[in-house]
């Protein structure tokens, strides 16, 4: 899977990248775990698209969106329990996490932490 695009990123991966390699990314990334058919994810993906597009310092930001489901070994690694979760992270761990974003000022809060 392709790690080194950055700026938002409108498509679910269905083959997505191990636990070990998330251990292994630098600076900052956000996994947006989910799925295409989800309605909360669809409205979260859409919070987080018009956060790209307002902000563009955060097109410098490394966005993955994970296809979660049953069997699905990196959202199990990183207890997601419900879709979408956005999880922040700097130099490959966890600095902070928004479940079922509702408005963008959520999603601000969280590109914002560092």
């Amino acid at each position: 899977m392709e790690t080194n695009q950055l700026g938002f990123q409108p498509e679910y991966q269905e083959e997505t990248i191990t636990f070990a390699e998330v251990s292994k990314l630098t600076g900052l990334t956000l996994l947006e775990f989910g799925a295409p058919w989800c309605p909360h994810c669809q409205l979260g993906s859409e919070l987080v698209q018009a956060t790209f597009a307002e902000y563009k310092e955060y097109n410098a930001l490394r966005h993955i969106k994970v296809f979660d489901g049953k069997g699905k070994r990196l959202g199990r690694a990183f207890k997601v329990k419900l879709w979408p979760t956005l999880i922040l992270l700097k130099d490959g761990n966890e600095v902070a996490r928004e479940v079922r974003p509702t408005q963008l000022q959520s999603v601000q809060q969280l590109l914002s932490t560092k």
